[in-house]
């Protein structure tokens, strides 16, 4: 078996060289480590992602060369141990000798050296290795994205960079049809789990400490659900009553799907679309767990002719593709793959999607558009151009105790154990 370090610096790599995600990559590296060492291997890898790119400017200088791509690893393995120096609690000598070790057990025994002699400068360095940095780098975020964020949120910056960097936390949502979440909560707490209700979503519920499904009571039996405060809430926005007819768009994993068929039980039908059909069958073992039913479909959601049956929808819901800058602390990766370059194409994407699916919803009906983005140009400004031309649209402000205004859609920010980053924008379709 490998040693959790060493199978993080591989995934780490892989992330870094061939842009995968983490979690594609993270489960196949994780079964070279032996079970016990799994929640440190996972840990070494999220913490050293949300401290990249202030390792890596920090770090940069003690290289007397730039490494070659195909040492990625080796690199890799060295800021894994700067991160244990600089932000756990894993004694100075382990996480040294775990590094030195680590460039042997990659078959690199040349880098041992060097490995140790960058982590002593770090130890010796400490309280100095991270002064002079660039406010970006000092924040670990890229350039690109520090910028985005500081422009369109300055007086939010400082927080949303704290809550992007730190633990998410673990929330649930209460199923209603079995439970109350007063009731849930008891039931916690006589299985000595700790939790609190959210501040904002009905269902949703905080746990003190994350545990693995397996603990919940009643989670195969669907009593409750794993789903972030932030995305409960389109239940609220979709005014959803018996008879109608919704379609949940871009729909997996499927959490909003449950979450609107928990809200309303009786509605005429859910479709759930997504282009993914590999990622309809986490939907459907979503939706049994639950004992809920929807209409499944694997398409293009853009392509209307290809998967709509010319039946008009009463509600629709858009959870666009986005550059999920709202939920970077649940995904790290994000960091290191998304590019300034991206937001263009998902802009156009989301204003794609946004027009040809209108046409799929009846008069008087309405749509929910959502992101979990915090760039302006995916949300407000997308809504505002959408629109400009869409003289059968109008905009219905959201009246909530929940994010910021902007221009009748709310905002959402990422808070250290609070909820995550999302957009809302709640448009009815004119008669």
């Amino acid at each position: 078996m490998k040693c959790p370090r060493v199978a993080a610096a591989r995934c780490l790599a892989n992330i870094e060289q061939e842009g995968s995600s983490l979690s594609r990559v993270l489960a196949r590296y994780e079964q070279d480590v032996e079970p016990s060492q799994r929640s440190l291997y996972r840990e070494l890898c999220y913490g050293s992602l949300r401290y990249y790119w202030k390792l890596d400017a920090a770090l940069k200088p003690f290289f007397s060369k730039a490494l070659k791509a195909k040492d990625s690893d080796v690199k890799m393995l060295i800021y894994l141990g700067a991160y244990q120096l600089f932000y756990t609690r894993i004694p100075p000598h382990a996480a040294i000798n775990s590094s030195v070790e680590g460039c042997r057990s990659l078959g690199k025994k040349w880098a041992s050296g060097m490995a140790n002699a960058i982590l002593r400068r770090c130890q010796r360095e400490q309280d100095s290795i991270f002064t002079n940095l660039s406010a970006d780098a000092n924040a670990a975020f890229p350039a690109w994205l520090f910028d985005s964020l500081k422009q369109a949120w300055p007086d939010q910056l400082d927080d949303i960079l704290a809550a992007s960097n730190a633990h998410p936390p673990f929330c649930l949502r209460v199923n209603a049809l079995h439970q109350s979440r007063e009731d849930y909560l008891d039931i916690l707490a006589k299985a000595d789990i700790a939790a609190q209700a959210c501040d904002f979503a009905s269902s949703g519920l905080r746990l003190e400490q994350a545990c693995s499904v397996d603990k919940l009571p009643g989670f195969h039996d669907g009593h409750v659900s794993v789903q972030d405060e932030a995305a409960q809430l389109c239940t609220q926005l979709l005014d959803l009553s018996a008879g109608l007819r919704v379609l949940d768009a871009c729909a997996a994993p499927g959490g909003k799907t449950g979450a609107i068929l928990e809200c309303e039980p009786h509605l005429a039908e859910v479709v759930a679309l997504d282009i993914d059909e590999q990622r309809l069958i986490r939907i459907q073992d979503n939706l049994d767990r639950l004992q809920l039913n929807a209409t499944l479909v694997s398409a293009d959601a853009a392509d209307t002719d290809t998967w709509w049956d010319g039946v008009q929808f009463d509600r629709i819901l858009l959870d666009a593709p986005c550059s999920a800058t709202g939920v970077i602390r649940r995904n790290p990766d994000i960091k290191l793959n998304r590019l300034a370059t991206d937001i263009g194409p998902l802009v156009e994407l989301q204003a794609s999607l946004l027009t040809k699916l209108w046409q799929s919803l009846k008069p008087g009906g309405i749509f929910v558009y959502a992101t979990c983005s915090l760039l302006p140009a995916e949300n407000e400004q997308q809504v505002a151009a959408f629109l400009t031309d869409h003289s059968d649209a109008e905009l219905i402000p959201i009246a909530a105790n929940w994010g910021i205004g902007r221009d009748g859609c709310r905002q959402l920010f990422p808070h250290i154990d609070g909820h995550d980053g999302f957009f809302y924008a709640k448009i009815r379709k004119i008669l």
